[in-house]
């Protein structure tokens, strides 16, 4: 699962070691993503590995249970009404523009409207 929040991006998977654990792996390319899920929301996220040799840099692994309800909590907390805008104001303009390439890319799943409005 990706997961893009005003804080930082998450790939979150089961890894091989994570099966019959009720562990799961959150990878990061950025480690202060990680620093600042683990601060404002999964204290008990493990140990972050670096892993620059692999394609997400950064990792550490946490009770499934505990990421579903930090997942929550993230949600709760929602009070914005554009992410894209949130994002630039809490993590600068360069974060922004790299989730906004990720939105346009994701654009080209949503079948053709006949306006030209591509309004989030």
């Amino acid at each position: 699962m990706w997961l893009f929040t005003t804080f930082g991006f998450f790939s979150i998977v089961e890894k091989g070691e994570d099966r019959g654990t009720g562990m799961v792996t959150v990878r990061a390319r950025v480690r202060g993503d990680l620093e600042a899920l683990r601060l404002r929301y999964l204290p008990t996220l493990g140990e972050i590995v670096e892993t620059p040799e692999r394609d997400y840099g950064c990792r550490a692994r946490v009770p499934k249970e505990d990421l579903a309800g930090a997942v929550g909590r993230i949600t709760m907390d929602i009070d914005y009404t554009n992410f894209k805008g949130e994002v630039a104001m809490r993590m600068g303009y360069a974060r922004e523009q790299i989730y906004h390439e990720v939105w346009e890319t994701l654009f080209a799943l949503q079948p053709p409207v006949a306006t030209e409005s591509r309004r989030g």
